[in-house]
């Protein structure tokens, strides 16, 4: 059975969780790879909206299987708040959803850590959610993290908590920071989230593997985007996890062998939250109304999302380091009412053509765009179902981005519901959910 990986090929909100929703029709289990509850997957079925932080996409589909794996860090409480939101909106997870016992706890000192970290002097601001992704995952690359299963053991795990706290206090007070840190009520507290989830645990890298080995097929599922990896993107503008189609292998114990494709996913023009660069960012009444039609407010957050031009250059490099087979386009109705429509093709970078984006973020911000123009269609391409039914210059539109990426766009999103998107026919992806 094939097993398929979706990416975000930009710097995330590029409407996987909708993509997910509706790919998970075609595979039996759904695996969360990487990150934390900073980030929402949002799917709209009918009247009922659902943002998902930790949860696969897939467990609202009736009989899959989700699984969160050691590559992500938890908040108990998130999770259950979670779980319990879907429950009483009718959606059954029991004996539908696992966690891994290798994935990371997020604590409430993570998240004064990371508040605290950002108004440390001379430290760059990355304009975190403050929900301690980052230092959870730092404690996991020290070696002084504790995960889901420690939580089997109370007397190991209340001394991996005290450990903990009385190393964070310390740090603390050399930043200036006066706030205690009681590890009583913290233990007391996780003990009982806890209690909660221990239906859930399991060794998931072994239940993947065997499920797959029944000839189970699995759909992998990431949060963020290329641009924001720890490794890949615009660092130090980034998150702190592996959210590239590598991350699925480490964030899940599945060998790279196992995987028969990976789908990227990108708007039909580019967003991102926060600090770092952004060449094609439109700081003009053109960003306010890409703003406006795509409704581009983070679904966790509410923060305003930059908006600008598509971005060739970031989607190369973002094909490249994930070996895209195919790629999706979203919200390529928010495009509808332009006369005419900007494409960055390459960049100027201290007076040479540049066509691959530079590696580190200080030069990526001090490039220029260098655009091509493509004509609007000046039609509503809003829920349309056939290739063939979109308006001449949208389909030109599709074939310039793909033809310029050397990587076929594969499927279209024309609105947030299920049933508003074009698989397009004679693809791989189209092939491989076929051949299912």
């Amino acid at each position: 059975m094939s097993n398929l990986i979706i990416v975000g090929a930009q710097w995330g909100d590029e409407g996987k969780g909708k993509i997910v929703d509706l790919l998970s029709e075609s595979f039996d289990i759904v695996a969360r790879y990487q990150g934390g509850h900073n980030a929402g997957h949002t799917v709209e079925i009918g009247t009922n909206r659902f943002v998902l932080q930790l949860i696969p996409c897939g467990l609202l589909r009736s009989g899959k299987i989700g699984v969160i794996g050691n590559g992500l860090v938890v908040d108990p409480a998130a999770l259950l708040k979670e779980v319990d939101a879907l429950e009483q909106n009718g959606v059954d997870i029991d004996r539908r959803l696992f966690i891994s016992n290798r994935a990371h706890l997020i604590f409430p000192y993570h998240r004064l850590f990371e508040r605290e970290s950002e108004r440390v002097s001379k430290r760059i601001s990355i304009g975190t959610t403050s929900r301690g992704i980052g230092p959870a995952y730092e404690d996991k690359a020290g070696r002084r993290g504790i995960r889901v299963g420690d939580i089997l053991d109370e007397t190991n795990f209340r001394c991996l908590v005290e450990t903990a706290v009385a190393e964070k206090q310390l740090v603390l007070r050399a930043w200036g920071c006066d706030a205690a840190v009681d590890t009583a009520p913290i233990v007391a507290e996780y003990l009982v989230l806890c209690r909660r989830l221990k239906p859930l645990i399991t060794d998931t890298s072994m239940f993947l593997n065997r499920q797959m080995d029944a000839g189970q097929s699995v759909l992998f599922e990431g949060a963020q985007g290329t641009m924001l990896d720890l490794d890949h993107g615009t660092y130090p503008y980034v998150t702190s996890s592996s959210s590239t189609a590598g991350g699925a292998c480490t964030g899940l114990g599945v060998a790279p062998t196992r995987i028969a494709g990976v789908v990227g996913v990108s708007k039909a023009y580019t967003t991102r939250v926060g600090g770092g660069p952004f060449p094609t960012e439109e700081n003009s009444t053109m960003g306010e109304t890409l703003r406006g039609r795509g409704k581009e407010y983070g679904a966790v957050t509410g923060r305003s999302r930059r908006c600008g031009w598509l971005d060739l250059p970031v989607l190369r490099y973002s094909s490249m380091v994930n070996g895209l087979d195919s790629l999706i386009i979203t919200k390529l109705d928010v495009l509808d009412t332009l006369d005419e429509i900007p494409v960055c093709t390459a960049y100027e970078y201290e007076g040479s053509r540049i066509e691959e984006m530079p590696p580190l973020a200080d030069m990526l911000a001090r490039v220029h765009p260098i655009y091509e123009t493509l004509p609007g269609w000046k039609q509503s391409t809003f829920g349309l179902q056939r290739y063939e039914d979109l308006p001449k210059q949208a389909r030109e539109y599709l074939e310039f981005i793909g033809s310029r990426l050397g990587v076929e766009v594969a499927m279209i999103s024309t609105g947030p519901e299920r049933q508003q998107g074009i698989v397009l026919p004679g693809t791989k992806l189209q092939k491989l959910l076929t051949d299912r």
